[in-house]
């Protein structure tokens, strides 16, 4: 669900940047207030996590369609919201940098529609009521699906009325939402699952993490480092192997836009903003599309057209054994990995600063 430029207008992006910079004050003032240096490493780690966990796409059957673990509610159910927020913030941030995974003036509305929703709705208001404090079982299974439905729809509308305020493309309005909500329906009941198996481990593994977090306290408790070992190692063989077997059916949104309007590609839109933002990126995606750029820029699709919206049918083998996808999986989870525990460092650091 991370947007193109091709569907936002300048105002709109401008609207959605100030929006996600609000939050992300908010959020940081909130962990800076109330977080402790030992969330920090947890931070990190779980951003490299989900980093390469986003790059597996799985298949949507009988859709020709393909969804990704988002990655908020996992994060908000191990962090609590705030830490939650800034991490995959973060994340987003690097895709949209180093690998050209959504556009730079479209990074505000990415943020707000795969961070806010999560965190700030979907979470609070739905997973904690119905898990309360159990750590596994079936009320842990039921909030996660519950949760991470509500978020994915509320993040797909979201989508939805930011292309059509932008009113830059012809994506007609009912069309698109009528695709955009099943298909993410569908992508919120995998997400949920994926969601309710990774915290049930946790909960097994170390219970109070789920506590403290759940708690707001922000202090994670002590001895966590072979749940830090752990998550490293599963992200390493996410990003360098598994990734090798991500689906190369396009996502619910590229998918949805082909759908409502019959095109393989969006017209890039003629505006100093839409050209200034893809200059900048065209110079810092160093790994446009998770490959090295030669083999990016000599196939069907160049990180420019990425950046376009280019949502024509994908012919790749599978599984696509690339020493340039496992590259940017270990490089984007480690670049992830640093500017998140980053951010949580800084931020805790001035907490102490008479």
């Amino acid at each position: 669900m991370h947007m193109a430029d091709a569907l936002i207008s300048p105002l709109v992006g401008g609207v959605m940047w100030a929006a996600t910079a609000g939050i992300t004050v908010y959020s940081a003032r909130k962990l800076k207030a109330d977080g402790d240096d030992r969330i920090v490493p947890l931070m990190g780690v779980l951003g490299a996590f989900v980093f390469a966990a986003q790059m597996i796409n799985f298949s949507i059957p009988g859709t020709g369609s393909s969804g990704h673990l988002g990655g908020g509610m996992l994060l908000s159910i191990l962090l609590g919201p705030y830490a939650a927020f800034l991490t995959l913030a973060s994340v987003l941030t690097v895709q949209a940098l180093f690998f050209a995974d959504g556009g730079l003036l479209a990074l505000g509305c990415n943020i707000f529609n795969l961070a806010f929703f999560p965190c700030f709705i979907a979470y609070p208001l739905i997973y904690r009521p119905i898990a309360g404090t159990q750590a596994a079982g079936k009320r842990v299974v039921a909030a996660s699906l519950v949760a991470a439905i509500v978020g994915l729809q509320l993040g797909a509308a979201s989508v939805v009325l930011q292309t059509w305020f932008s009113g830059i493309s012809d994506l007609p309005f009912a069309t698109f939402l009528l695709l955009m909500l099943p298909i993410h329906l569908a992508i919120g009941i995998v997400e949920g699952l994926l969601t309710a198996a990774v915290v049930s481990f946790v909960g097994r593994a170390r219970p109070e993490v789920l506590a403290v977090a759940a708690s707001g306290r922000q202090r994670p408790p002590h001895g966590g480092g072979r749940l830090l070992a752990g998550l490293l190692l599963l992200t390493a063989l996410t990003g360098g192997l598994l990734s090798w077997f991500a689906s190369p059916q396009h996502d619910g949104l590229e998918w949805a836009i082909f759908h409502s309007t019959g095109k393989e590609a969006l017209p890039t839109p003629v505006s100093e903003a839409h050209s200034l933002a893809a200059a900048l990126q065209e110079r810092t995606a160093l790994l446009p599309d998770y490959g090295f750029r030669q083999a990016a820029e000599s196939g069907d699709a160049t990180a420019a057209g990425e950046v376009a919206g280019t949502v024509g049918e994908i012919e790749k083998a599978w599984p696509d054994v690339n020493a340039g996808t496992s590259f940017s999986g270990l490089i984007g989870a480690t670049i992830s990995l640093l500017l998140a525990g980053l951010l949580g460092f800084v931020l805790l650091r001035l907490r102490q600063r008479p």
